[in-house]
């Protein structure tokens, strides 16, 4: 026993003296290549190794032949020890150096190319992870080119809403200041109602960037879905009555909801003036709630006659308005007369993204859909929670 603790002394003084020489200098390279110091820990330790081995063999006196036979041992091993550590750390930096050739190509328009050859674990995580990133930036740059394409339709739209009224106020404000309008009191109904207008947009203006900000305030309340229906028509009734379009209750269940009543009901009523106005004189348009699961789904369907599938994924964007080439004829026909707007072409194309704002708010979600002779715009709310007790 005394001589193995002896034997273990003298190669912990040996391979310890070896690694207090061989520390500094892994110290100093540990900012440089890795494969450099991972080569400079490899020569500690075979150093270490040798030194204590080279210790014990000299304290245990060893004849000349043998103490060159395990000198021999050791630097062979000490040689192809070196070699290894050469040849893993050029296989390391080349590793490295593809990752970052290949890091070069986050979020470029065709995306990140892997590198080809064999990567280590680390580096093979590092590279899916650059590779997630990049996928979160194309799809980040996506979102971006369509906010900034809205942006510019919605402008562009809000432009040629506004010089409309605006050139039509001005014409009606020179004929009275001249005098030679006719009937004074059908100007200043016509200004007032063109006014209404702007200031509806404006509010509509307002609320969207609310909804977009992140700052609508919502204050929940646990609400009756057949009360919402039964506001929002009688709220829109008078335009129904106006443009001879027959609103009608489908069956609507009394489920609770946990949602802005305010809100809510400006989604509903969004909604059903877009479907009013969307259907043909002597139409339907018909409001209905149901529940599924753990949601409330609240439905308007008009007969506007449908929206190209092509278009659908499109309807609540910012700033998008349906042409007449989305109109049936019979409906068109009747717009050339005044008397009905397809989906999306009234006002400045932001009720219905109002809608989807003030939905997603509620941790919902709205949807379209084309059914027989027009579409089914849906709003699916949580459900409230069911009272304790």
């Amino acid at each position: 026993m005394k001589d193995l603790l002896l034997i273990a002394l003298f190669a912990a003084l040996g391979a310890g003296a070896a690694g207090l020489v061989g520390w500094p200098a892994v110290r100093q390279l540990r900012r440089r290549s890795v494969a450099l110091s991972l080569f400079a820990v490899v020569v500690v330790t075979v150093l270490a190794m040798t030194a204590g081995t080279l210790a014990v063999a000299q304290a245990m006196f060893l004849s000349q032949h043998d103490l060159g036979v395990v000198i021999t041992v050791t630097c062979m091993a000490a040689v192809v020890s070196l070699l290894t550590a050469a040849l893993l750390g050029r296989q390391v930096v080349a590793g490295s150096r593809a990752l970052t050739l290949a890091a070069r190509t986050v979020g470029s328009d065709s995306g990140f190319a892997a590198p080809d050859g064999p990567l280590g674990a680390e580096l093979a995580e590092l590279s899916a992870e650059l590779a997630a990133t990049s996928a979160r930036l194309a799809e980040s740059r996506q979102r971006e080119q369509a906010l900034e394409s809205s942006r510019r339709e919605l402008v562009a739209w809000i432009s040629h809403d506004l010089r409309t009224p605006l050139a039509g106020l001005r014409a009606m404000a020179e004929s009275l200041e001249d005098g030679v309008a006719e009937d004074p009191a059908r100007y200043h109904a016509r200004i007032r109602t063109e006014v209404d207008r702007l200031t509806g947009m404006v509010d509509d203006l307002f609320e969207l960037s609310r909804i977009q900000a992140g700052a609508l305030t919502l204050s929940l309340a646990r609400v009756s879905v057949y009360d919402l229906v039964g506001d929002a028509i009688a709220g829109a009734y008078p335009l129904a009555r106006e443009r001879g379009v027959q609103l009608r209750g489908e069956p609507v269940e009394p489920a609770p909801v946990q949602v802005d009543g305010r809100e809510i009901t400006r989604v509903l009523g969004n909604l059903l003036i877009n479907a009013i106005r969307s259907t043909p004189a002597d139409g339907v348009v018909a409001v209905a709630a149901r529940r599924e699961a753990d949601e409330v789904v609240l439905s308007v369907t008009d007969g506007c006659g449908g929206i190209p599938d092509g278009d659908l994924e499109r309807v609540f964007e910012t700033g998008w308005r349906g042409g007449t080439a989305r109109t049936p004829r019979v409906v068109r026909d009747q717009a050339r007369a005044g008397a009905v707007q397809h989906h999306g072409d009234t006002g400045a194309g932001l009720g219905l993204a109002i809608v989807r704002g003030i939905v997603e708010a509620h941790a919902g979600r709205a949807s379209v859909r084309n059914v027989a002779g027009g579409c089914c715009f849906e709003i699916a709310l949580p459900a409230a929670p069911v009272p304790a007790g």
